[in-house]
């Protein structure tokens, strides 16, 4: 049996797994507008699959994250003779990245990291100021 989870192992779990979805977020956003000669090769969004998890020895729930999938639309097919990776038949296919969408996750994944920060800096207060009542 595992020691119990503190605070702080749960808040940096979450910042953790908070990073792990702003890293997506950006490459979403800087592959955005990106040109393949395939769909298959075509830049797909990618999103992170949470997953939370309950330790019954503190009784805190954690959050991971599960694995990177993608999702989202199919690449847009654009007719483009002239652009170099276009196919035999003129076609490149551009990244279905939602640029509006992304912002927002990237704002939502800031507040939650934040959100966690503050969480640690809350217990570490409360820690100290427990440990003056004892002086």
């Amino acid at each position: 049996m595992s020691a119990p989870l503190t605070i702080f192992q749960v808040a940096g779990r979450a910042m953790s797994a908070q990073l792990v979805r702003m890293n997506t977020t950006a490459s979403n956003l800087a592959n955005a507008g990106g040109v393949a000669g395939s769909a298959e090769a075509a830049y797909k969004t990618m999103k992170p699959v949470f997953r939370t998890s309950f330790d019954q020895a503190s009784s805190l729930a954690t959050v991971d994250v599960e694995k990177v999938v993608t999702a989202g639309d199919a690449p847009t097919k654009r007719y483009d003779p002239s652009n170099p990776l276009a196919d035999k038949d003129g076609n490149v296919f551009e990244a279905a990245v939602d640029e509006t969408r992304e912002l927002v996750d990237m704002m939502e994944t800031a507040r939650s990291y934040q959100n966690n920060v503050e969480v640690m800096n809350t217990a570490k207060s409360l820690i100290l100021d427990t440990l003056k009542m004892g002086r």
